[in-house]
């Protein structure tokens, strides 16, 4: 299904590389949105694939310090495989361990308890993550697909969990490619890296015009409300705080190496101050900022 959809160069739109705007195009109760996760999700795991459902995310937690829990999509697909497909914008610096831990965990929810069950009915698993921002692997590869794999006698163990990783900083080399030789997976990089670029609006179209899963996503921004936008913001809201933790850790990192209490107590103070930014940039409350890091009210509204 293609749709004529078409934006103009002046046209404002919502950046679908923040995760609360990637959650409310693609969870949509709509067709045409589950079309869109339909077709990214056959895009990148390279199988044709159909959502069934999309299964709650993010459950409410007893702690905001609580991180067991962080994805930005969970759905299941008609034939049972489990993915969690997440957008970051600011990816953290153990990224990659993060994503080796949570895909563990989406393999070992599956029940395979019972006389009648065994682990031959374990389905296939696949964690995506889509990274705005950051450089994680020193290479021109767009994306990267992981499994088990023995390096010395090239031996693939044939697993079921799958970790695949799209880098979006690296559709620079991209943007000037003709649409006709461009993968459907390099189509959909573009199209959430530039998308509120108004210089490369003339590409974006050139894609929505091939690309019917690209279009259909494209249809559904369109369709989105306040009020959807502020339901995502909602189920981000303890995603943000929970990342709190982690990026309090890495300023905390850096301070020790440099050996110094000093750079350490800097090093909090600019996390502090880098994630209460970040939370008011996505419309989280003042208060929960102030609770999640121990800034006052005065120094928050001071922020940019």
């Amino acid at each position: 299904m293609k749709t004529n959809i078409r934006f103009s160069e002046t046209e404002e739109l919502l950046d679908i590389r923040h995760d609360r705007i990637f959650k409310a195009v693609f969870t949509k109760d709509s067709p045409a949105a589950k079309g869109a996760l339909s077709d990214l999700i056959s895009t990148l795991i390279e199988r044709k694939v159909v959502v069934s459902s999309i299964t709650a995310n993010e459950p409410p937690i007893d702690d905001i310090r609580d991180r067991s829990i962080r994805f930005d999509i969970s759905c299941k697909t008609e034939t049972s495989e489990l993915v969690n497909i997440e957008m970051s914008f600011r990816p953290a610096s153990c990224e990659l361990a993060r994503l080796e831990y949570y895909t563990s965990k989406l393999f070992s929810r599956q029940d395979i308890q019972g006389i009648k069950k065994s682990y031959s009915n374990l389905k296939d698993t696949y964690q995506i993550a889509i990274l705005a921002n950051g450089l994680f692997f020193d290479d021109e590869e767009l994306v990267h697909r992981f499994h088990y794999h023995d390096p010395k006698n090239n031996v693939s163990l044939g697993g079921k969990t799958k970790i695949i990783i799209v880098e979006l900083i690296k559709t620079e080399r991209l943007i000037e490619k003709p649409i006709n030789e461009m993968a459907t997976s390099e189509a959909w990089a573009l199209f959430f890296q530039y998308l509120t670029n108004n210089r490369k609006r003339e590409k974006i179209n050139e894609i929505l015009s091939r690309e019917a899963g690209i279009a259909m996503a494209s249809e559904v921004l369109i369709e989105i409300t306040q009020e959807d936008i502020e339901w995502a913001r909602q189920l981000s809201e303890e995603k943000y705080i929970n990342d709190y933790n982690m990026m309090i850790y890495d300023a905390e990192q850096e301070g020790m190496q440099k050996g110094m209490q000093k750079g350490l107590q800097k090093g909090r103070l600019e996390g502090r101050l880098e994630v209460a930014k970040n939370l008011k940039a996505r419309g989280v409350a003042v208060d929960i900022i102030a609770g999640s890091t121990g800034l006052s009210l005065e120094e928050i509204a001071l922020l940019a």
